[in-house]
């Protein structure tokens, strides 16, 4: 599901690939086999024609010459020839363009509570149009929605999955159903970037707000630009290591924490989820230290949610994760001084609910998705004592 990047030469926001990713894929990419994202398998024919559904120029790219183009919407970078695909498996080069796949279909629709993806300090109780799509720009072995993220939108659509979407269609089910925030969510959204882009701005136009859910893996001017038109993004952090991405996602930590770091300088809401993975990344001092630093770039109310593992896609031969394992992280990420610390997947109040850090006392019951009791004044201030709790009530 998510990113990493090797210590020598992290490809951040500005670089492309390590040299010895770069050698791989190109002895591939000299077969016609696959872009030059180093690794992440070989791609089907392209569609053949302009008119295909889903198809739409891409926003960020650049032409290389030859009819090469290279990708600068993710850390990935790839570097692409006629009828070849970006690691994302939904973006192609067509005659030195290059064109998102995806635009204006629909893999998964549903609505959710905001709870469920989760936000805690977002609007509490809200429903949510969620949205998703094919591909993703990480190969995480404990995949949750691999059926459409690990698929191409030939594959989906052969299924009879792809659903026509447009951003207005969108954003006319949300304001008939008084539905008021629209996420973009199940897979990468960062690999439908114009499909989100367009429907973001036209949402905020209708007074519909807009969440991110994702993996983070998405470059700095793309960032930027997309910004100004989301209400709040949850980021999935994966592991805290690069030797934990490399291995298990296919992707980077570098650029993840500079987009956590961004989006906090931009002043978005932000909330970042862990999933807890038994003995891949459930070390204490891994916990420790991912706690401290988020700690230091966010403040102590930036809120964390470790979430249960359980086994899927890949990593069907681990266990669930013990609830004692997550209790002892949220009890390291407390200690190391943050406020707002949840564990999710598991059915607990205790656990789920949100705590005035001065009194004590719960400001927001929850029980799984649902909100059982509500104590903030429209501030955001604590009923009981009144200090001020951050988020977007």
């Amino acid at each position: 599901m998510r990113h990493n990047k090797p210590d020598n030469s992290p490809p951040d926001d500005d670089n492309c690939l390590t040299r010895r990713d770069f050698l791989k894929s190109a002895a591939l990419a000299s077969a016609g086999i696959i872009s030059s994202a180093a690794g992440l398998g070989a791609f089907p024919a392209p569609a053949q024609a302009g008119t295909d559904p889903g198809v739409r120029e891409a926003r960020y790219y650049e032409a290389l010459g030859g009819g090469r183009v290279r990708c600068t919407l993710c850390p990935w970078r790839c570097v692409t020839s006629d009828g070849q695909r970006g690691a994302c498996r939904v973006r192609e080069n067509r005659g030195g363009k290059y064109y998102t796949l995806v635009y204006g279909e629909a893999a998964a629709m549903h609505v959710d509570p905001i709870e469920k993806k989760p936000l805690y300090h977002f609007k509490p109780g809200s429903r949510v149009l969620s949205i998703g799509t094919a591909g993703c720009n990480l190969r995480c072995k404990d995949c949750q929605n691999w059926e459409i993220s690990q698929r191409t939108p030939e594959e989906l659509r052969a299924e009879r999955r792809l659903t026509a979407a447009s951003p207005q269609q969108l954003v006319s089910k949300a304001r008939a159903n008084n539905i008021p925030v629209i996420a973009y969510t199940y897979n990468e959204p960062i690999v439908f970037y114009e499909y989100m882009y367009d429907t973001a701005v036209l949402a905020r136009r209708s007074g519909i707000k807009s969440v991110m859910i994702s993996s983070g893996g998405i470059n700095r001017e793309p960032m930027l630009s997309l910004a100004p038109y989301l209400d709040a993004v949850k980021i999935d952090l994966k592991g805290f290591s690069e030797d934990f991405y490399r291995e298990y996602t296919s992707g980077q930590l570098a650029p993840i924490k500079e987009t956590i770091k961004r989006l906090i300088a931009l002043g978005k809401w932000l909330e970042i989820v862990y999933l807890v993975v038994p003995t891949v990344n459930d070390a204490k001092d891994t916990i420790a230290a991912m706690s401290e630093w988020l700690l230091k770039v966010g403040g102590p109310s930036l809120p964390l949610h470790f979430s249960r593992f359980f086994p899927a896609y890949r990593l069907k031969n681990l266990p669930a994760t013990p609830i004692e394992t997550l209790r002892g992280c949220r009890d390291i990420a407390r200690a190391a001084g943050l406020h707002h610390v949840y564990v999710g997947n598991i059915r607990s109040v205790s656990l789920s609910s949100t705590y005035c850090p001065k009194c004590g006392k719960i400001v927001v019951k929850r029980d799984g998705y649902r909100v059982l009791a509500y104590d903030l004044k429209p501030n955001g201030a604590c009923r009981f004592c009144g200090t001020i709790i951050p988020g977007l009530w």
